[in-house]
């Protein structure tokens, strides 16, 4: 008999608790034999150079099973590390089942504000038409497409957390102890991951290697501004604004720098 292998694609920059309670619930419910946490490098509707580098993703995961209910049952993979990028999804199981067919039958599990956009996946009838699909609610986007199509868990453990949400949270310098376990948490720290002086060396780094784009500047430029660096923060916007001269974030930007500063500085701007 083959194994049932459950497949949970996302970026998990960071993997927390509601991740971890979504596959533990799924082999509660006997949905799979294992789950496998299939950590995408290169998410094709994410601007790559927001995400936190593969291995530390990866190794936070590692982390995070570990420490779960089933740590010989649900495990990260990094099958997408050494596939073409970006990643889709069709490619993956096409692997996956070129390489590990003959001994694990895989089916899916995802997010409904994932599903949401399922029909812009590459080859998605594919993806429908061969493979067990299961999709979990999420606040604010009901499940429409396709619905006859897939299994819907209504009663899948319902955690409102959000990796956005924990990086905004470490940016500020709050406590996300409830919302990742110990070990990731401790991580994070130590690694002094979305600190806006890390992301300002990340983002500098970039830019010197020759991926001087305008997103990169603005990128960078909001950093300064909330760092209070308001000459650096103009200098990037501006940077943004001579490499694209339509970009309307930019320009925004640029000019409420201005006006914070004629607000603050009116002796110097308004004589």
């Amino acid at each position: 008999m083959k194994k049932r292998m459950l497949l949970y694609f996302g970026s998990f920059d960071p993997i927390h608790n509601g991740h971890i309670a979504l596959a533990e619930y799924a082999l509660d419910r006997d949905l799979a034999d294992e789950v496998a946490l299939v950590i995408s490098p290169q998410n094709p509707f994410k601007a790559d150079y927001l995400q936190t580098p593969e291995m530390m993703r990866y190794e936070m995961a590692e982390l995070a099973t570990s420490d779960s209910r089933y740590p010989e049952r649900i495990k990260p993979s990094v099958v997408e590390f050494v596939l073409e990028k970006p990643s889709y999804t069709i490619r993956t199981l096409d692997y996956l089942r070129e390489n590990n067919g003959d001994d694990m039958e895989f089916s899916i599990i995802t997010g409904s504000d994932i599903w949401e956009r399922f029909d812009e996946w590459k080859e998605y009838e594919r993806i429908l038409n061969e493979y067990k699909i299961y999709v979990y609610p999420r606040k604010g986007y009901e499940v429409k497409k396709f619905a006859d199509r897939i299994t819907l868990l209504e009663d899948a453990p319902y955690v409102d957390i959000s990796s956005t949400a924990i990086r905004e949270s470490v940016e500020r310098g709050e406590d996300i102890s409830s919302n990742v376990s110990p070990r990731v948490a401790d991580y994070i720290a130590k690694s002094r991951l979305w600190t806006l002086d890390s992301r300002i060396v990340r983002l500098t780094s970039l830019i010197d290697e020759g991926n001087a784009t305008a997103d990169l500047y603005v990128e960078r430029g909001k950093c300064y501004y909330r760092h209070n660096e308001w000459g650096k923060a103009i200098n990037d916007f501006k940077r943004a604004m001579s490499l694209d001269e339509n970009h309307t974030e930019a320009q925004q930007l640029h000019d409420m720098v201005y006006e914070i500063l004629a607000f603050r500085y009116k002796d110097i701007y308004n004589p």
